[in-house]
Order: structure tokens, then C-alpha cells, then sequence
């Protein structure tokens, strides 16, 4: 049987056009842990598109570093969005109003980001964080983007209930189980113009950047110009 190289050949430049395509899709997400991040060499690496910020946690806790980083991120460039801690402390209007103070909409690229860490698991309020999760989406005109764990996703967010919200799946051991439309698949990723580790992030091959998209402003309605009317 004659061997056919050009089909070899095609079949190993779409295998590696398929995996070019994922790697396109990642972002990373930082907060002041990472430090003063130069934004300009970040941006310098074509295979990351996008980068969610830390913004606020609980009650009063606003990231020292989030207006830095949510302008210059912008200004080089990239997609932009924010991230809200969880808190089971305190009320979800509290918090509602510790993230309006700081994320600002028209800042916005992509939708707000509920993040909910393993250790809430036993201890969610889950009235509290459906309520939370409603206000967000009053705020910013889109439904927010669910994080957590594995763990969590199966108790509290498996369900028909959830199903219309994108969900932020964090496995840094392997590809996860449960539906997702983010990954954060590593926290000690390595990228030019951040000093130390940060995390890393892959878009679901069945979803892509403009599916957790802010919404366009709707244009405002024409006003009839009526001043000549009548002459």
C-alpha cells in the first residue's frame, strides 16, 4: 500500500492548528499578590487574550492593586474583568455594595465573577449567595460567572437551577469532570512582566471569549427633531 505523506502531512497541521486554537483562548487572573505588573510585556504574548482582576471580598476588603491593574491591563490591550470573594460572614447586599463602590460597568469587558472557595462548601447560604448572585446581575446587566471547585459545583451548583450560568471550574490536576465554560488549570503558571507564579486560564472548546462577553449598550432612541416643523 503507497504511503501518503500529504495526507500525513495535512492531518498534523490540523492537529496542531486544534491545539495552537486552545492555547489562544487562555487568560490569567491576578490580584495583589502578584505584585507591580508590567501590563505592556504581558500583553506581548499573543496566546493570552483576556484577564480577570481581583476586586473585592466580603464586606469592606477592596484589592489594593485593582484600579492599577483594571486600567493598564485595558490600556495594553487585553479583555478585562472582575472578581468578587465570597463571603458567608456577611449579607449579600453588604457585599453588593462593597463591589459597586470599585467595579465600575463600563470598565467591563466581560462578565463579573462570583468566587466561591472550597472551604465555603459546608457552609455556602446558599439563599445568600442566589441572592447575591441576583443583585450582580441587576448591577451589571449580565448573569455572573460562577467559581469554584469541583466539590462545590457538584453539591450546590449542579443542578437546573444553575444551568444558564457560565461556570469557572478550579483543577490544577487534571481536566475536570463537570461542565465548565473556564478552567484555571494551574496556579504557578509563568508569564513575562509578572514576577512569581500566577494562574492560568483555558476557555471550554465549545465556548469562546464572546459567550461570557458584557452585553453592547443599547443605542438610545432617536429624538424627532420637531424646532422646524410648522414653518
Amino acid at each position: 500500500m503507497r504511503f501518503n505523506y500529504r495526507l500525513l502531512l495535512l492531518i498534523l497541521c490540523l492537529c496542531a492548528w486544534g491545539v495552537q486554537a486552545q492555547i489562544r483562548t487562555r487568560g490569567i487572573d491576578v490580584s495583589k499578590f502578584q505584585g507591580n505588573i508590567n501590563w505592556t510585556k504581558v500583553a506581548k504574548d499573543s496566546t493570552i487574550q483576556f484577564v480577570y482582576v481581583r476586586a473585592t471580598e466580603g464586606t469592606s476588603i477592596q484589592d489594593a492593586y485593582y484600579k492599577t491593574n483594571i486600567s493598564k491591563a485595558k490600556k495594553a490591550g487585553l479583555l478585562v474583568g472582575s472578581y468578587h470573594v465570597y463571603s458567608s460572614k456577611t449579607t449579600a447586599y453588604q457585599q453588593m455594595a462593597n463591589m459597586r463602590k470599585l467595579i465600575k460597568k463600563k470598565e467591563q469587558d466581560l462578565a463579573p465573577v462570583l468566587d466561591i472557595e472550597g472551604h465555603h462548601s459546608g457552609r455556602l447560604y446558599m439563599q445568600r449567595v442566589d441572592k447575591l448572585l441576583e443583585l450582580m446581575e441587576q448591577e451589571y446587566g449580565v448573569k455572573p460567572v460562577i467559581y469554584t471547585s469541583e466539590k462545590v459545583y457538584k453539591v450546590h451548583f449542579s443542578g437546573k437551577k444553575y444551568a444558564k450560568y457560565h461556570i469557572f471550574i478550579a483543577n490544577y490536576r487534571g481536566y475536570p469532570t463537570t461542565r465548565f465554560t473556564l478552567w484555571q488549570y494551574t496556579e504557578t503558571g509563568r508569564c513575562p512582566g509578572i514576577s512569581g507564579n500566577v494562574d492560568f486560564i483555558r476557555i471550554h472548546r465549545n465556548h469562546s471569549l464572546s459567550d461570557i462577553k458584557m452585553p453592547k449598550p443599547k443605542p438610545k432612541p432617536k429624538v424627532e427633531d420637531t424646532t422646524a416643523k410648522g414653518k
